[in-house]
Parts: structure tokens; sequence; C-alpha cells
């Protein structure tokens, strides 16, 4: 029998692990969104693809989107999905890296890890045999990455052209954004303070990859010229999980970077307006614009479940 595009992709991820979305491919991504709609409009069909299988979740960070969508994603795949906390693993500190991989794989079909060094998750899947992926490390954010770009896709039913704007802290978010934004044809604008800004060899990786598929990239300081005309402008909070001293500091840096109703005037009167949760109202986002008809942060939030279902269905499922 000939194998189909779809079969070959299907493949071409079973066993794989994702630590960030440069590991996939443009096409790797479009059929992990195609699966996760079809998750989304026919869970049924699915609900024992993966029977029998356990998911090993690891959390170094407090989480409420990233452990509730992969303990239901695996529930409603027919799997089950095994919580563990710091105080059970502290990877690196109770025990090696090396020894909670080498114990896991023997243990469970997958691992997802919520870390804070990105170097701890790649160690993990070096010495793990079975998928490893990441639910947010410092340095990117997978995940909610296509989770934002399937919603985007949603909503306007098409990505290649359209301008994505983030405003704020170049920040794991953003890294996983600029990846997948360039891999999808998508023209990024990034608008972030000096010192802020993204890591510089993430940027080059996105630029070169935008070079090959439409997409551009664009750095700037101007909020304002990022958000100009975008179809979608996405924020984050100024401070993430262990930046809590610089807080107040962030604060200042950042107060020119706030999206309100006027910075997001410029966008497009239809702009989507994008968050990925938890939000610090009236800080990096006002209430007006974060609970206007504009937003589809809660949309984000439910996408995170259908698209990591796409992602543990490809990467788990024996055939």
């Amino acid at each position: 029998m000939k194998t189909t595009p779809k079969a070959k992709l299907s493949a071409s991820l079973r066993g794989t692990d994702l630590l960030s979305i440069d590991d996939l491919s443009t096409e790797q991504i479009l059929h992990l969104f195609a699966l996760a709609r079809d998750m989304k409009a026919r869970p049924v069909k699915y609900r024992a693809s993966l029977s029998g299988q356990i998911m090993a979740l690891i959390f170094e960070k407090p989480s409420l989107r990233t452990r509730t969508t992969f303990a239901v994603g695996m529930a409603q795949l027919g799997g089950d999905a095994i919580y563990l906390s710091p105080a059970e693993i502290s990877l690196g500190k109770r025990e090696s890296v090396h020894d909670v991989a080498k114990n896991l794989e023997r243990m469970v079909n997958g691992v997802m890890i919520r870390t804070f060094g990105h170097d701890i998750c790649e160690t993990f899947a070096r010495h793990a045999s079975i998928p490893v992926i990441n639910g947010l490390t410092d340095h990117e954010h997978p995940c909610q990455a296509l989770a934002d770009f399937f919603t985007i896709a949603e909503k306007r039913k098409k990505l290649r052209g359209l301008k994505v704007s983030y405003i704020g802290d170049g920040n794991n978010v953003t890294h996983s954004l600029l990846l997948a934004g360039a891999k999808l044809g998508v023209h990024m604008a990034v608008a972030a303070p000096p010192g802020y800004q993204p890591d510089p060899a993430v940027v080059t990786r996105a630029e070169a990859i935008a070079r090959r598929t439409g997409g551009t990239v664009e750095l700037t300081t101007d909020p304002v010229r990022a958000a100009k005309d975008a179809d979608a402008v996405y924020t984050d909070t100024w401070a993430s999980m262990g930046q809590e001293a610089e807080a107040e500091k962030r604060r200042k840096v950042f107060r020119d970077y706030q999206v309100n109703s006027t910075l997001f005037a410029h966008a497009k009167r239809d702009a989507l307006f994008m968050h990925c949760l938890p939000a610090h109202r009236n800080e990096e986002v006002t209430d007006d614009v974060i609970d206007s008809r504009n937003s589809v942060v809660f949309d984000e939030a439910e996408n995170r479940l259908h698209v990591q279902k796409a992602v543990m269905h490809e990467l788990l499922r024996r055939r």
C-alpha cells in the first residue's frame, strides 16, 4: 500500500522529542494543526488512541494551564498522567537529571518537563529513550506558540502573510513565537526595550527561516511601530517566574509597552489580542483590551489542550 503524505508526517513525529519549535518543520506544524482541529471537532474518535500509555509530568515551576491541559489531554486520549512535583524530583539536586531520565524511561511512555534551564530539558531528552516534551523553560515555550498560531488560524483561516506583533519582554514565549511565525510565513514584529530584546541567536535563526517561507522578522524599541496594522497583538507578563526580584524595576522599564486601547488602536480594527496568561491586569495589558471582543486569550488557553493532544498522539502512539 502506498504511504500517504499524512502518514509520512505522522511517522516522522513518532518517538521524537519536542524541545523547541525548531524541532518541527513547517509541514509537521501544519499536520499537528490539522490533527488538533479534528480532535477538537471529533474528540470521541480519539478517546482510546493512547490507551495504556502513561505520561510523567515534571513540574519545577507552578502551572494552571500546562498541568491541566496535559493531564486532561492524556485522559481524553485514553491514557494517564502522573504529576511529579519539585519535592518529588528536584532535577539535578535530589537526583541527577541523567538518573531521573533513566528511571522514568523504564516506567512511563513519555515525559513533559516544565523547568527553568533549557539545558535541563535537553539533557533529560538526551538520556531518555522516550519522547520528551518541553512544557516551558526559560528559553522556549513551544506548546504555547503552537496553540497561539493554531488560534490565529482558527480565527483568520490563514497564517501566511499575516502580521503578528509582540509587545514587551523578549522572553521564552517571544522566542517560540518568532520561530513558529517564521516557519509559517508570518510577518513578526517585536517591540521590546533595549536590554530586554530576544536572544540574538534566536532572531538570527528566525530570520533565516523567514527568508525561505516569505515571512519577515522586525525588531524595534517602538511599540507603536510594531502594533501598526497588525493582525494580532500579543503581550506577556513583564516579570516571569524567577524574576520576581526585578518586578519593580521592570514595571518602570516597560511602562510605555503596556497594551492599552491607545496602542491597540494602531493595529487593524479586527486585530486579535493575545496573551499566554497569567495576566497581570492593568500592568502589561489593560482591562478594556483583555476583556474586549478582540481578545482571544481564553481561546488560546483552551487550544493548549487540543494542540498538546495532537502532539502527544503523534509522539507517543505505538503505530
